[in-house]
């Protein structure tokens, strides 16, 4: 089993007697769900539907305090403490950026030995394995516990990439993505049958009428790696964006019907000159409606 400390993710915790119900009618996930050492994943969207911060988000146990702790990338902790504060008005809740004192360990390849108090299966992709939050210092440590080696963030970031799952801020923007375009919904984050929340509108009326028109899918890099934001062609005609990569693997969002009517007609796709394949086709066809996140 792999552990590695991610030093891109900071943690924001939610207290009070009204936390439960208050994210509940803010996010994309279904918070009445969760319980501590369960983990669920989801987002706080604009009104107009488009991502404005991702997370995994668990119950703290009542010897940590209680509430909830939401793993969340590191420079928009701070951002989102204070959206979710703005929305607050008179619930009964407490909002607090923990990123200075708590992070998160990522640990795959394996089961834990035990499971640590803050420790959640990632409910994204049960190959992603375990998310634990812990302090950096305490990392190591933790790694021993569970039974895991730690290795660098980058082993990590390379086994998400092949597992198709995106890294907002370098496979996506946020503020100028909807969840479908990420793959939220596939990826377990949306839940198409819990109640109302910010952008729920939207993100509803793509689901329900099929009209999401961009996707990220996995790429195969033939040679070497485009940067992270390079254009992907098909025969000159721009039909996506090169995301992140490593080795021969990599991710790209992309326009469904342009790439696939280039691969239809044989024209084959490229990025700064460089060969890129897909590396599952099918990805660019609809999948059956995920009501569960």
């Amino acid at each position: 089993m792999k552990a590695a400390f991610l030093p891109d993710r900071g943690v924001v915790k939610v207290t009070g007697s009204d936390a439960r119900d208050f994210l509940n009618g803010l996010v994309t996930t279904d918070v009445t769900l969760l319980r501590p050492g369960l983990g669920r994943f989801g987002a706080l969207l604009t009104p107009q539907g488009k991502i404005t911060t991702d997370f995994l988000i668990t119950e703290a146990p009542a010897g940590h305090g209680g509430g909830f702790l939401l793993d969340c990338p590191l420079v928009l902790a701070q951002a989102l403490a204070e959206k979710l504060g703005f929305y607050r008005l008179r619930a009964k809740v407490s909002v607090e950026n923990l990123s200075e004192s708590l992070g998160v360990l990522a640990a795959w390849d394996g089961d834990p030995a035990l499971k640590p108090d803050l420790a959640f299966a990632d409910p994204r992709n049960a190959a992603l394995g375990w998310r634990i939050l812990v302090p950096e210092e305490l990392a190591p440590k933790a790694a021993g516990l569970i039974g895991a080696e730690m290795v660098d963030s980058t082993a990590y970031d390379a086994h998400r990439i092949a597992l198709g799952v995106p890294r907002g801020g370098l496979d996506f923007i946020y503020g100028d993505a909807f969840p479908h375009e990420t793959n939220m919904d596939r990826l377990h984050g949306v839940d198409f049958d819990k109640g109302c929340y910010v952008g729920q509108e939207v993100v509803s009326r793509m689901q329900h009428r099929g009209t999401a028109r961009t996707r990220t899918v996995r790429i195969i890099l033939d040679g070497g790696a485009p940067e992270p934001g390079a254009t992907l062609l098909a025969g000159g005609k721009p039909v996506g964006t090169v995301g992140t990569t490593a080795g021969h693997r990599g991710l790209a969002l992309i326009r469904i019907d342009r790439t696939a009517d280039a691969l239809e007609a044989g024209i084959p796709l490229t990025s700064g000159g460089l060969a890129i394949r897909l590396a599952e086709p099918d990805e660019l066809r609809s999948t059956p409606r995920q009501t569960v996140a």
